[in-house]
Order: C-alpha cells, then sequence, then structure tokens
C-alpha cells in the first residue's frame, strides 16, 4: 500500500496512543505529535512508565493499561524499545503503529516491523504523522518531501 493510504488510514483512528512522551518536552518529538494530535480533536494518549500526566492529560505506563484501548499506536521510544511495543499491540489487537523517524534513526526497528507485519499490522516505518493531512503543517510536508529521498520515510508500506 502507498504510504499516503497508509497515513489516511492510520490517522483516520480516533484514539492513538503515543509512546515516548518525555515530561521534558523540548526537542521531542513524540510531545509536538501528541500535542498536534490533541489540538485536531484526537483523542490521544501518552504512554510514559514514569509519569501520569503528560500534555495536560492522562498518561499511562503501558498500552495495556489504557481503558478502552487505543485505535493506533505512535512509537516515539527508542529502537530497542520498539519491539516490546509492537508485541503489546499485537497482543491487544491494534492493527496500526506508526514507528516515528526523521533525520537519524528515530523510532525504527527492522525486527519490530517485520514481526508487525507478519501479524497483521499496518506498520509505517518512518517519518511523522504530522507529515500528512488532517495533522499537518507546511513545514512537515516539505520535510517528508526530502526524507522520501533520503529513505527515512518509506513511500510504500508492506
Amino acid at each position: 500500500m502507498k504510504l499516503a493510504e497508509a497515513a489516511a488510514e492510520f490517522l483516520a483512528s480516533k484514539r492513538i496512543a503515543v509512546t515516548g512522551v518525555s515530561r521534558n518536552p523540548q526537542g521531542h518529538g513524540s510531545n509536538a505529535v501528541i500535542d498536534r494530535l490533541l489540538e485536531r480533536g484526537y483523542d490521544a494518549v501518552p504512554i510514559n512508565p514514569n509519569a501520569t500526566q503528560l500534555a495536560g492529560v492522562t498518561a499511562y505506563p503501558t498500552l495495556s493499561a489504557v481503558p478502552g484501548g487505543v485505535d493506533a499506536v505512535v512509537i516515539g521510544t527508542r529502537p530497542e524499545h520498539a519491539l516490546g511495543t509492537v508485541k503489546e499491540a499485537v497482543e491487544l489487537g491494534i492493527t496500526k503503529v506508526w514507528m516515528h523517524r526523521s533525520f537519524d534513526a528515530g523510532s525504527v526497528s527492522a525486527e519490530a516491523v517485520a514481526y508487525g507485519r507478519e501479524h497483521g499490522v499496518v506498520v509505517i516505518d518512518g517519518g511523522c504523522p504530522l507529515m500528512f493531512d488532517p495533522t499537518a503543517d507546511g513545514a512537515h510536508k516539505v520535510m517528508c518531501g526530502i526524507l522520501k529521498l533520503t529513505g527515512k520515510v518509506p513511500r510504500v508500506v508492506s
């Protein structure tokens, strides 16, 4: 499936968890993602085992701790934590996962991508939800074009 289609399906979710939301928001991609999702009317849920409230909403230590569950997950932690999050998503029946990445390695783990896809999860392995409407802004759209050229944003999601 083309990235734009996968992004549209992901962003059609109304309740999205974001891992890696920090208590010190400066420079953290996850904090920018959750703030924008909340601004755009999403029921966004921060995941952080060391906080009870972030971005003005209740935070939870794990996906399984979120009352009522979530429809999709943005992974914004270090890559070595991605596999555990994907495994938990699979156990909970969550079928949409986005591993955040911009110029660096971001949160993408090849092992986590493979595991998710083997278990029927649509995994977007790079880029940022803020690069696509209805959450996009001009700067993120430009960044998306540049990162597609460098391979940091996939053109196709399998």
